[in-house]
């Protein structure tokens, strides 16, 4: 009751210099705040003055009749109530909701069907939770694993490409100039750059620079980065290290490496050192770390 006196007090102006600086001082002040912004700016109708005036004559007999100011005041808070729940309601209901995983981090969440989607390092997700159920579309910065629950189309929307399917588990990873999507269970069309690809279980397509530069056959049940490895297929050197720096949240300087062979193998995303002792083995580089969390990589002379 003592709340709702204040409060009361405060959309009436009625409040004296050290209550309003002892009220602007509560933790909800922003939101009161806010709420008094919006209502403020709802628009009334217009009305007619002379039938106005007709009535007020009709009734000059009558007996006034008084509202309380209590009974105003509650009214005044109930309405700036009701807007507040309204605004919060639509906020929540047709905002964007994001997902983000950070360099050295993964994350796993569940869309409002229930499908799985893991994030892996360095990557982003935007969807929008209304309509979801008849309106399956998401938007991805980087690579995400996906199990998809069945019903209608589901699709995965990247700068490079798009992913359309049904119910499936897939990988789609957008990375640079390259665009990779994996099936591993069920069936998935892949659209890129007017190209489109149909994908079946335990297939995987690769797209660099408007070419598809593999499309073959893979063994793997599920990403190998879900389970502390990272897995590349004909990958550049930049495009390696690149990812070594998301998995491990670290910055490496590459000192002018002309090296243009394609690397095809693991590294682990648990052991910094066994990932970069590989890299400099296969490559002939060298590495040293300059300071906390920076390597330098440079050609054996």
């Amino acid at each position: 009751m003592e709340e709702n006196y204040k409060l009361a007090k405060w959309l009436n102006d009625e409040m004296t210099d050290e209550e309003l600086k002892e009220f602007q001082s509560e933790s909800d002040y922003h939101l009161y705040e806010k709420i008094k912004l919006y209502s403020s700016e709802l628009e009334t109708t217009n009305f007619d003055e002379e039938k106005l005036l007709s009535k007020v004559i009709a009734s000059k007999n009558q007996a006034p009749k008084v509202i309380p100011l209590k009974q105003n005041w509650f009214l005044r808070i109930a309405a700036v109530l009701v807007i507040g729940l309204g605004l919060y309601f639509s906020y929540n209901t047709f905002s964007a909701t994001n997902e983000i995983a950070a360099n050295g981090l993964k994350t796993t969440f569940s869309l409002p069907d229930n499908s799985e989607v893991v994030l892996n390092s360095g990557s982003e997700i935007s969807y929008k939770k209304w309509n979801w159920d008849s309106n399956r579309n998401l938007n991805l910065k980087g690579e995400a694993y996906f199990k998809v629950a069945k019903g209608k189309k589901f699709e995965v929307k990247t700068d490079l490409g798009t992913v359309s399917v049904l119910g499936t588990q897939f990988d789609v990873k957008a990375r640079k100039n390259r665009f990779d999507v994996t099936c591993f269970e069920g069936r998935v069309k892949v659209n890129y750059n007017k190209q489109e690809v149909i994908l079946t279980k335990g297939q995987t397509v690769a797209f660099e620079n408007n070419n598809k530069i593999l499309f073959e056959n893979v063994s793997e049940t599920k990403p190998s980065w879900t389970s502390s490895e990272i897995n590349f297929n004909k990958e550049s050197l930049s495009n390696v290290l690149d990812e070594i720096q998301r998995q491990y949240n670290i910055s490496i300087n590459q000192k002018e490496i002309e090296n243009k062979q394609l690397f095809t193998g693991k590294l682990p995303t648990n052991n910094l050192d066994v990932a970069l002792e590989t890299i400099s083995s296969i490559y002939h580089l060298k590495y040293s770390k300059t300071e906390k969390s920076n390597y330098t990589f440079e050609e054996i002379k």
